[in-house]
């Protein structure tokens, strides 16, 4: 194995459930509104694209509660304090990583294997999630931290990986990826990586056909868990 690849949001951390939704629900506080999202209504509203759109459609059938004049300003308004409240969220410790992730780490790092993080997500918040989830020692193990607009093309695009693969002079069929979406997944293996995929809160139903393997989690012991062994063996197949 050349190298062990991860995304970061909802590979690392569930930081859709536990970050940017409870970002939202603050943001809303702060301002004086009495609107929440619970982790159910939220798997609808994750389904689309950007948070400002989001809470658009979401205001759009609640009910604005500021003139039409006014709407552009508050989403602005909501928006910004939503992004540097998730910022305290990652910065304070208060969002978990997600179980197996530190052991897999030290696992590869023990093995010579290197580590990378792939991500189309804000560079600020990848590196964030990274030093404070997984500790100022491990991140110094990662070969490369890939995030933001390093590349154009968004995942499913394979841009990211691709980028990746030449940064650190990889062979992309000795990479294995872990992904939590289908659009990570493809564009994981459109980059001709092996990739497994970690099911997180809202994506457990979509399709991972393409997946060398899926897992709920990476898992630590003593309950049922992934070992690096087990994701080397999948490149033989």
């Amino acid at each position: 194995m050349d190298a062990l690849i991860f995304d970061c949001d909802g590979v690392l951390a569930d930081t859709e459930r536990d970050g940017h939704r409870i970002a939202f629900n603050r943001a809303f506080a702060e301002a004086g509104l009495a609107d929440s999202w619970d982790v159910k209504h939220y798997s609808r509203l994750v389904q689309i694209s950007g948070g400002k759109e989001r809470m658009r459609a979401y205001f759009d059938e609640a009910g604005w509660p500021v003139p039409e004049s006014e709407h552009e300003s508050l989403i602005k308004r909501l928006h910004a304090a939503k992004t540097d409240l998730f910022m305290k969220i990652i910065s304070s410790g208060e969002l978990p990583i997600r179980s197996g992730i530190s052991r897999i780490v030290d696992e590869a790092h023990a093995a010579d294997v290197r580590l990378a993080v792939c991500s189309t997500s804000n560079e600020r918040a990848v590196m964030e999630v990274v030093r404070r989830l997984l500790g100022p020692e491990r991140e110094t193990k990662f070969a490369g931290i890939f995030a933001g607009d390093i590349v154009s093309q968004k995942k499913p695009d394979p841009a990211i990986y691709q980028f990746a693969a030449k940064k650190l002079d990889l062979n992309p069929a000795r990479c294995v990826v872990v992904e939590d979406s289908r659009n990570g997944l493809l564009a994981a293996t459109r980059a001709s990586m092996t990739c497994v995929v970690t099911q997180s809160t809202y994506t457990v139903d979509e399709d991972f056909t393409e997946a060398a393997a899926v897992y709920p989690e990476l898992g630590d012991p003593p309950g049922r868990h992934v070992t690096l062994n087990d994701l080397r063996n999948l490149l033989k197949t």
